[in-house]
């Protein structure tokens, strides 16, 4: 099974933007032929994140704490170390998502950041791929449900 790591940004587009594009990723997941691991510190940007106005969307607490309840739901939150040295993000607030990938052993980090897209470039490469919904959904294949 897939490990993956999503970013906020991937996060607001499943859970607030309801973004065609990540159809194709939420019907792997749903498979069950991959899972989503979450650690503390991303939950609690994806928390601080959903608190701001978001585009035409601003969430009100009991919006926010639905997202949250299904985050929790879809992810495994797991608390593991990073045993490697990864280079410096530079965006530092980004570098807990690489930690988190790499500690959880996860295939890959979905982001549309640019700081995070940027590492994906690294010589040596990580021991994970940093791609964007698109590019994920190019590798494994996927169609969206939508268009069966």
């Amino acid at each position: 099974m897939l490990r993956l790591v999503l970013d906020t940004n991937v996060w607001l587009d499943w859970l607030v933007f309801d973004d065609p594009g990540i159809r194709p990723l939420q019907a792997v997941v749903a498979a069950g032929d991959a899972e989503i691991v979450i650690n503390a510190d991303c939950a609690a940007e994806l928390l601080r994140v959903l608190a701001y106005p978001l585009q035409k969307w601003t969430l009100d607490a009991g919006r926010q704490a639905a997202c949250m309840a299904a985050c929790r739901s879809i992810a495994r939150k797991v608390e593991v170390p990073c045993a490697i040295t990864l280079p410096a993000c530079a965006d530092p607030d980004d570098q807990k998502f690489l930690e988190l990938a790499a500690g959880s052993n996860t295939h890959y980090l979905l982001s549309k950041d640019q700081a995070l897209l940027a590492m994906a470039q690294r010589r040596p490469p990580l021991p994970f791929h940093i791609v964007t919904p698109a590019e994920f959904t190019m590798r494994q294949g996927v169609e969206s449900p939508d268009s069966a």
